[in-house]
């Protein structure tokens, strides 16, 4: 928060000798104390017209001579603050992107002199700033496109595309200067990574007036011998990959794709690594259900696939990037909906260069190991009909792999972590194959087959006290319960006490919140057969709820969890409704009392009330064949939080739909004795109105089925 600095600033240039001299030290003692503060303040002062003019002009003068300096001994002096002053800068750009406008010539001749002239750190934070100024310009044009700007009053000045002609030279001129094998550091910035960084930004900023600025440069380098010119070339192609269309982008891309396969070949790492990145940039935003035209042809795939199976036996960082890549290619097909997919005489090809990148011995470098399984977790998801047999021959041998686990040597705090690391990635994929599988009845029999010898495995991995483990894990057991039904019962008794203790994880959060949305599929499967397990489950549940400890994202999941409960079985939640009822009632109460600004507390609270809504939801659904009188009296207060959440114009489409769906197990469950609440309030009209206007079928759906029930329960 920055210091009113005014008073300080005119006392500093008063007659008064003492006044004055008071003054100086002052402002003296603010600069050693905390010169990022006593920048922003200086600069807040300056940018305010509201100011005196006098301190305004001395708080200029005070942030000229901080930042700049024409003697050498008093430059390098300054050099130790300029970090800290760059950094302020950033700040005010992010903050006080409206007020800057007057000072932008200025600020530009800074930066760029910073870049070119001054030690890293410096020269990095400069850098900085326009990454921060095109981060403002993005948002403001996202508002601008959506129709949305609320409350903002924030001018667009266009700041980045003003400079572009003198800011993308500069950008261009820092991707020349490279570390040596800073593709095998992942901790590494430097001057190039941020020019690039940058860069990329701009091209989201002012999409396709960056192409014939930054295309003569590429060409011009592209095949120069020195490894820092292709590479730099190479990393500025991949940077303006996402923001220009494609009309602009495409034909550039088909004309680079052959070049860029083959470089994947170049003798140096650094250009082969920003070459897979660039490969994986056009597979991401070329390619794909929401391109018009793919740059992939179906002539082209066989050589792609070619290049990049073999760049996957290169160095650890160019095979993790060509993972990156072949991700993002799988993921172009995924939605085929049906239709013969053109991997699928790849696929073996594929799924075997993956498994065996990941059983590298260096798999542990680059990260490759995660690489290569999150990869084969995307194969897995866009296979098809074709070959749905190859990944239900794949589900034994990650199991097998799974299980070499529990042999591996553990000696060392390493070596616990390595293995770990394996079965979380192991379980990931075998979750990915479950869930691909159990969604066709004629795939889904092979999971039934191995379910047995899967929970066996599932269950030794959570003897390892590992949180991403038990994670990884947790899901997996999820989609082998929607797998199975009601035969998930047999492993209830052994599993549940590690269902409890994920419950239990307030540490370890996260756990606990992927435990809690277990609990959920495992009353979707069982059903009432899932009773036996409820009061413990309830208890814990509650006992969650209350904890001070637990993070607040876990609540809203858990009260969603009481309705699978509920809907589970049914009448027999009424044990547990005097618990259930004033804990709902409680959370629906603070949600409307909160006056929000804060965008993640506004998120957080649309989650909190869709949980809410979730549990009234299927708790009315549950007690609706047997006994609906039993939220009859609830019945006036869920209403009048479905007022709150309506009168509210943060609610998110999300919530809205909850809502409405609300409204309609109301009127469905209770019949009826509801009629007298909704002829004492008139909202739900103009809700259901409304929500009928938007584009969302499903919910425009639900709320004429609500409308209906309602108007049915009031004409009786």
């Amino acid at each position: 928060m920055a210091l009113e600095v005014t008073p300080i600033l005119l006392n500093a240039q008063s007659a008064d000798k003492d006044v004055r001299k008071f003054a100086e030290d002052n402002l003296k003692q603010f600069e050693e104390q905390n010169l990022p503060l006593f920048l922003v303040s200086l600069s807040i002062e300056l940018a305010n017209s509201a100011k005196p003019a006098e301190s305004r002009r001395l708080a200029g003068l005070i942030l000229k001579n901080s930042l700049d300096a024409k003697d050498a001994q008093r430059k390098h002096e300054l050099a130790q603050k300029w970090q800290a002053a760059f950094e302020c800068l950033v700040s005010i750009a992010s903050t006080y992107y409206e007020k800057l406008q007057p000072y932008m010539q200025n600020i530009f001749t800074v930066t760029s002199k910073a870049v070119k002239e001054d030690k890293e750190p410096v020269a990095l934070q400069a850098i900085e700033f326009w990454s921060a100024i095109c981060d403002e310009e993005i948002e403001i044009q996202e508002e601008i496109t959506s129709g949305y700007s609320g409350d903002s009053e924030v001018p667009y000045f266009q700041f980045i595309k003003k400079a572009l002609t003198y800011l993308v030279p500069l950008l261009l001129e820092t991707m020349t200067k490279q570390e040596e094998d800073q593709d095998v550091d992942e901790d590494v910035w430097n001057l190039s990574m941020a020019g690039g960084t940058c860069l990329g930004l701009v091209a989201r900023t002012v999409e396709d007036d960056i192409v014939p600025l930054v295309m003569p440069f590429i060409q011009d380098n592209i095949v120069k011998p020195d490894w820092r010119c292709r590479e730099a070339a190479t990393y500025a192609f991949g940077s303006i990959l996402e923001g220009p269309s494609l009309e602009k982008l495409a034909p550039l891309v088909n004309a680079a794709l052959g070049f860029l396969l083959n470089a994947l070949k170049d003798e140096n790492s650094s250009v082969k690594d920003t070459t897979a990145w660039t490969l994986g940039r056009i597979f991401e935003f070329l390619h794909g259900p929401g391109v018009d035209k793919s740059v992939i042809t179906t002539e082209s795939l066989p050589h792609i696939l070619s290049c990049l199976l073999e760049s996957l036996k290169d160095t650890p960082n160019v095979a993790e990037r060509t993972c990156g890549a072949l991700y993002f290619l799988a993921q172009g097909y995924e939605e085929m909906r049906g239709q013969p997919s053109p991997l699928s005489p790849f696929y073996q090809q594929i799924v075997e260069g993956l498994i065996h990148t990941a059983d590298r011995e260096d798999a542990s470098d680059s990260r490759l190991r995660f690489s290569a399984y999150e990869t084969l977790n995307e194969v897995v998801r866009c296979s098809t009909e074709e070959t749905a047999t190859i990944v239900m021959q794949l589900m034994p041998i990650i199991m097998q792999k799974l299980d070499s686990t529990f042999q591996m040597q553990v000696v060392s705090s390493d070596d616990r972590e390595k293995q770990g690391e394996v079965q979380a990635l192991l379980c990931g994929v075998l979750q990915v194959i479950i869930q691909k599988l159990s969604a066709a009845e004629s795939t889904k029999v092979t999971v039934i087959q191995f379910a047995d010898q899967i929970m066996g495995l599932f269950l030794k991995v959570f003897a390892c006290r590992s949180a991403t483990v038990h994670e990884e894990a947790m899901l997996a057991i999820g989609a082998v319960a929607y797998a199975t039904g009601s035969q998930f019962e047999k492993y209830m008794s052994e599993f549940y006490r590690y269902l409890e203790m994920g419950l239990q994880n307030y540490e370890e959060y996260q756990v606990c919140a992927i435990t809690v949305g277990v609990v959920g599929d495992i009353c979707r499967a069982l059903e009432e057969k899932v009773l036996p397990y409820c009061d413990g489950i309830m208890t814990q549940l509650l006992k969650d709820l209350s904890s001070n400890q637990l993070h607040r994202s876990v609540k809203p999941p858990i009260f969603s969890c009481f309705g699978d409960i509920a809907l589970a079985i049914g009448e027999h939640f009424e044990k547990y409704l005097m618990y259930a009822l004033p804990m709902l009632q409680g959370a629906a109460e603070v949600t409307a009392q909160q006056a929000l600004q804060d965008p993640e507390m506004i998120d957080y609270n649309n989650q909190l009330r869709t949980g809410i809504l979730e549990a009234y939801s299927g708790i009315l659904q549950g007690f609706k064949a047997t006994k609906p009188d039993l939220m009859l009296q609830s019945g006036t207060h869920v209403l009048q939080f479905i007022e709150t959440i309506y009168r509210d114009e943060d609610r998110d489409e999300v919530v809205s739909k909850a809502a409405v769906g609300v409204l309609g197990d109301l009127a469905d469950t209770l019949g009826t004795p509801a009629a007298g609440m909704f002829r004492q309030i008139t909202f739900y009209k103009d809700f259901l109105d409304m929500v009928q206007m938007m584009d969302d079928a499903p919910l425009k759906e639900t709320a004429a089925w609500a409308m209906a029930t309602i108007n049915r329960i009031l004409s009786t």
